[in-house]
């Protein structure tokens, strides 16, 4: 008899925000045309730039034609669009060949899928409060999972502790759910880590054009030694809106080796094995992103998103509430009042005030106490739920 993968019996009942919605539809459903204002799942607002939508254009018109068609892609990714990659990394100083950038449907497919390249009886480190699912592909997969706690002591930014034994080590910076950034010396202290314990960082860089801050790293490939120790994963979702068409990339360098096996060789196997690539139109929109024209117009979107992060922070500082993140990411990471729990607080908003956002403990024990907001809704709407939040805060003080 055929046995199921009993490591899904661990996993949580309810994946965050499927409980956010079942949250919301009942208030809906209790309080009909009642409008929300939702901050809580990370999704844009804004369309597509224009340089994409002509790229999209193009190539469905190229699809149209006999000379121009194009069928099957290569499974790690057109040229075209890897050379484009590979020459935005070259532009902010990191040196990688096309080869080594592999194009994806997204990070979230690419997190879950490059554990294939590990032992399953590897330790994972997970940077407690932490995306949900970096802990649930793991537990799929059966693999113990350690915790390393961060907390406001350290603004959530914690560095490898003496005695810490992990193989897998996932790091997002800026970090989703707290906006808090690395420096180039807490990355260091985590690539010296995993070069001497042999250990394999997967760095998450999904809103590194979120930062604004001069000297702080977008990638860990800027950090010395990170060639040998660590594979990156990016997405165009939230960088370029693209959470409704589907493209990301991950970069693994050619001298990644463990056990003698080079994991740069092992992913081309995985993906010539596993895929038949992304299609040739999401790719030549993708392309045109990395365009002058393209990095222009993403950023003018990007500087929206930024804005309202702003009129969420003025609202936090009006009301004295302790907060990271919001100015290099978009996200912003509070202190509930008055020791609510997250949950607690995610009440209160949705039923006092009609704002929703993300309750901390959905992020791990660490984020217990703590609330985020997403700042991907439109500038008017998140006017609105600032003036609420702050006239909340307030009331309560």
């Amino acid at each position: 008899m055929l046995k199921p993968n009993i490591h899904y019996r661990d996993l949580k009942d309810s994946y965050l925000f499927y409980h956010i919605a079942q949250k919301t539809k009942a208030y809906l459903e209790e309080h009909p045309g009642t409008r929300l204002y939702r901050m809580g799942i990370g999704d844009v607002s804004l369309p597509l730039c224009p340089a994409v939508i002509q790229a999209l254009h193009e190539a469905v018109e190229d699809q149209g034609a006999k000379e121009r068609f194009h069928g099957y892609m290569p499974e790690c990714g057109a040229d075209f669009l890897r050379e484009a990659i590979a020459g935005y990394y070259g532009s902010r100083g990191v040196a990688l060949s096309a080869d080594e950038v592999f194009v994806s449907s997204g990070a979230s497919d690419e997190l879950g899928d490059l554990l294939d390249l590990f032992d399953r009886q590897s330790a994972a480190l997970v940077l407690e409060p932490a995306y949900p699912a970096y802990v649930d592909a793991n537990v799929m997969a059966g693999r113990r999972i350690l915790h390393l706690a961060a907390g406001r002591e350290n603004g959530f930014l914690p560095v490898p502790e003496e005695g810490l034994e992990a193989d897998l080590i996932y790091l997002c910076s800026p970090n989703n759910p707290t906006g808090a950034v690395f420096t180039r010396e807490m990355l260091r202290k985590w690539v010296d880590y995993a070069n001497q314990r042999g250990a394999v960082i997967l760095f998450d860089a999904a809103y590194e054009a979120f930062i604004q801050e001069p000297g702080l790293p977008h990638s860990i490939f800027e950090i010395p030694g990170a060639r040998t120790c660590a594979i990156e994963i990016c997405s165009l979702s939230k960088t370029a809106g693209f959470t409704g068409t589907r493209l990301g990339y991950t970069v693994i360098p050619k001298e990644l080796e463990r056990d003698g096996m080079s994991l740069h060789a092992m992913w081309v196997r995985n993906r010539t094995t596993k895929t038949n690539g992304v299609s040739y139109i999401i790719q030549k929109g993708g392309t045109a992103v990395f365009t002058p024209e393209g990095q222009e117009q993403i950023h003018r979107n990007i500087q929206v998103y930024k804005k309202n992060a702003q009129v969420l922070m003025d609202a936090l500082d009006a009301a004295g509430v302790w907060y990271c993140g919001g100015k290099n990411a978009p996200y912003i990471w509070m202190q509930c009042p008055d020791g609510m729990g997250s949950w607690e607080f995610f009440d209160e908003l949705l039923h006092k005030i009609q704002v929703v956002g993300t309750p901390g403990e959905g992020f791990g024990a660490c984020g217990e106490g703590y609330f985020r907001f997403s700042t991907f809704g439109s500038p008017e709407d998140t006017k609105i739920a600032a003036e609420r939040l702050l006239e909340l805060l307030r009331g309560r003080s």
